[in-house]
């Protein structure tokens, strides 16, 4: 049995966890472009050695940060993410566009409800 000691909860099985993937900086999805920000998501390093890596114990839902040899497959140390993250940095939409998209989510909606109206309607 493999075991990670989770900063939070002490040595638990390894089946408690998953990977969320490497540790970097993360783009302001409102400032990139679209192939930047896919990039970002869907494109690791895959690097070869030690690399700091997010964890996630999943009964908890708490985050945290490994130091893992990919080679070996081994995790040397464990910790809190406020240990490399001094401060939580929000990124929320401006003000402007959360609205559109608010509005454009409703309007979606509504003309989703239309066309099941309108084929159950039909169908009738």
């Amino acid at each position: 049995m493999k075991i990670i000691n989770c900063p939070l909860n002490g040595q638990r099985n390894a089946q408690e966890f998953v990977y969320g993937g490497e540790v970097e900086p993360h783009p302001n999805p409102h400032l990139v472009s679209d192939d930047e920000w896919a990039s970002y998501v869907f494109i690791e390093k895959n690097l070869s050695g030690k690399v700091l890596e997010w964890w996630c114990h999943v009964p908890t839902a708490y985050w945290f940060i490994a130091e893992r040899d990919t080679k070996l497959d081994e995790i040397f140390k464990t910790y809190d993410p406020s240990k490399i993250f001094k401060e939580r940095i929000d990124f929320l939409p401006p003000e402007d566009s959360s609205k559109k998209t608010t509005e454009s989510a409703v309007n979606n909606l509504h003309n989703t409800d239309n066309i099941k109206k309108n084929t159950t309607e039909g169908n009738s």
